[in-house]
């Protein structure tokens, strides 16, 4: 049995999509656990972390997402259980997850620090659980080696045991090489992998647009599996949109008012992904209807549009369980250019 703590420094490093990664390019039998949850989501009254249903759907776990997170509140947790108790109701979580499973992750919080005054950090759960730290890394190159430097100036002592660091969505993986990689082992660190940033794995699906946005979908559902490559914001004349570049550019997300026929119906005409529609202002039958034929959602939504883009912009390019493709994607990246023998200890 192999117990990987997947951590990171920072928010945004990857975290859950290299745990995907890594589970389908092992091709083993793996248990998951989020012991402080921390992308809080409620269905049909129940609580659970989106990482833990996400990696549930994908590897068709028989555990219950519910299970998978002790708690997300530090308040509550401090209130219910003192270190002595984390670390027993950690055991017994463990315990259920780990049984028949050849490998199981244990994902940190969005930071190196969070969950460590309720003792649900990522070095206490490796402390707890003798499992093996396993940091994924990313930024530019100065947030790179400052942070290897840090895991190497607080992680030194060999306990718990750090099995490396992956650094992830490396701008030029050769350059980096060439240019990095001598000083980063340097430090003795072990590096297990560079991975490339991909631009396929930060696209946005309109299934995730739509539901980020509480938007209503009033026209082309079929298409909200569609990805999101370009986004164009229709605040200007339709004639200075059609002069316009970056209008023209394929698989695009307008974002525009329900009263600018002229707009919507010239972007149902180009290459466009689907359609934000602000104001709650619903666009005529004929544009519904060209939108359905097309397989073009259109997202209803009451902000403006100067609010709707900003709220687009500022959207997590989170991993879904019907992105297959990315997924694919993540085991290929896994296998190509990660060391998956030294992961598990080997």
């Amino acid at each position: 049995m192999h117990r990987l703590i997947i951590a990171s420094l920072r928010k945004g490093a990857g975290k859950t999509s290299i745990i995907v990664g890594l589970g389908r390019a092992m091709g083993k039998k793996i248990g998951y656990l989020k012991p402080f949850g921390d992308r809080l989501l409620y269905r049909k009254k129940r609580l659970w972390d989106y990482d833990a249903a996400l990696v549930t759907r994908i590897f068709q776990l028989a555990e219950n997402p519910e299970e998978m997170s002790i708690g997300f509140d530090h308040s509550k947790l401090r209130f219910m259980y003192d270190e002595a108790g984390i670390r027993q109701k950690l055991g017994e979580v463990l315990a259920n997850t780990e049984a028949g499973k050849e490998v199981v992750f244990l994902e940190g919080g969005r930071e190196l620090g969070y969950g460590m005054s309720v003792h649900l950090d990522p070095i206490s759960l490796a402390r707890f659980t003798g499992g093996s730290l396993l940091f994924v890394v990313s930024g530019d190159e100065g947030t790179i080696l400052d942070d290897v430097a840090f895991i190497k100036a607080h992680l030194h002592s060999g306990e718990p045991r750090l099995a490396g660091v992956i650094l992830n969505q490396i701008q030029d993986v050769e350059d980096f090489r060439n240019s990095y990689l001598d000083s980063i082992r340097k430090l003795e660190v072990p590096v297990l992998g560079l991975l490339p940033l991909r631009s396929e794995l930060t696209r946005l699906s309109l299934a995730v647009l739509a539901e980020a946005l509480f938007a209503k979908v009033v026209s082309g559902e079929q298409g909200l599996q569609g990805i999101v490559r370009n986004i164009f914001v229709g605040a200007m004349s339709t004639d200075a949109a059609l002069r316009n570049p970056f209008f023209m550019k394929g698989e695009k997300l307008l974002i525009t008012s329900g009263d600018r026929s002229d707009m919507i119906l010239a972007a149902l005409e180009g290459d466009t992904a689907g359609i934000v529609i602000t104001n709650n202002i619903l666009p005529p039958a004929n544009i519904l209807s060209r939108a359905s034929e097309r397989g073009v959602p259109l997202l209803l939504v009451a902000a403006d549009t100067y609010e709707a883009a900003r709220q687009v912009d500022g959207i997590e390019r989170l991993l879904t369980s019907e992105d297959t493709a990315k997924i694919e994607l993540l085991a290929q990246m896994m296998r190509e250019h990660v060391d998956l023998g030294r992961v598990l200890g080997g």
